[in-house]
């Protein structure tokens, strides 16, 4: 009897998927999670120099301040699985104005649109994972699991 949706050819991969969920679960946040530390710890690093490029961004200079610990501590969130369906809500609005406001290949100068369309296209990608993670959680190797409430 199949279980799954797939075809049954696809049974090995299902009982794949089935016996390692939760470990490629975290694969998954800490391969999402890690970009937003990364990029967000640079610009909490110099946010005076951040916040100064909003301007040409057409974002208030306020965004500046509040870019850098919401990428930041968004990815940390999402590699340790904390509050990870939150996390990835707000990763996932942090992703959509960058992109909107980064990366607009359609009027980026035509030496820079080819880059920009690659950074755009990238970031849609990543809104895919965070819609993921906000579907499935955090599985089983997460603080969300290990604080949830038994009963």
């Amino acid at each position: 009897m199949q279980t799954s949706g797939s075809p049954s050819i696809f049974s090995h991969t299902d009982r794949l998927v089935a016996t390692w969920q939760d470990f490629l679960l975290l694969v998954g946040r800490v391969l999402v999670g890690f970009i937003f530390i990364n990029s967000g710890w640079r610009k909490l690093m110099d946010m005076q120099a951040f916040a100064s490029t909003m301007p040409r961004r057409d974002l208030p200079v306020f965004l500046g301040y509040v870019a850098p610990p919401v990428e930041f501590i968004g990815g940390i969130c999402l590699v340790l699985g904390l509050a990870t369906r939150y996390a990835s809500l707000v990763t996932l609005l942090f992703i959509i104005i960058a992109t909107f406001s980064s990366h607009r290949y359609w009027s980026a100068p035509e030496a820079q649109m080819a880059n920009q369309s690659s950074h755009f296209w990238k970031n849609v990608s990543m809104m895919g994972g965070t819609v993921l993670l906000f579907i499935t959680g955090a599985g089983r190797y997460s603080l969300d699991w290990m604080f949830r409430r038994k009963g």
